[in-house]
């Protein structure tokens, strides 16, 4: 899909119109396509931006835990001698 050409028809109703009229009379975008396109690059990076930030406060999160002492943690020593035991019968 990428590089391809894609021709859509859309109706975004009038509110969002009036945006996008406004963008492009401020000099912001040359075309309707114009605005949407930065609005949607826009709009990729916002979610990218949001998926970063709730990957950190999950780390944090649990970091929080590890510190109180409510998360258990064990060495990687440890870990793999629970795995060896599991392997053996």
């Amino acid at each position: 899909m990428y590089g391809e050409n894609m021709a859509l028809t859309v109706n975004l109703g009038t509110p969002y119109e009036a945006i996008i009229e406004n963008l492009i009379r401020k000099g912001y975008a040359g075309t309707q396509a114009e605005a949407i396109r930065h609005a949607l690059a826009f709009y990729e990076r916002y979610i990218e931006e949001e998926e970063v930030r709730l990957v950190n406060k999950g780390i944090e999160d649990a970091m929080a835990r590890i510190e109180s002492g409510q998360a258990k943690t064990s060495s990687l020593e440890e870990v793999r001698k629970r795995q060896a035991r599991k392997r053996c019968p």
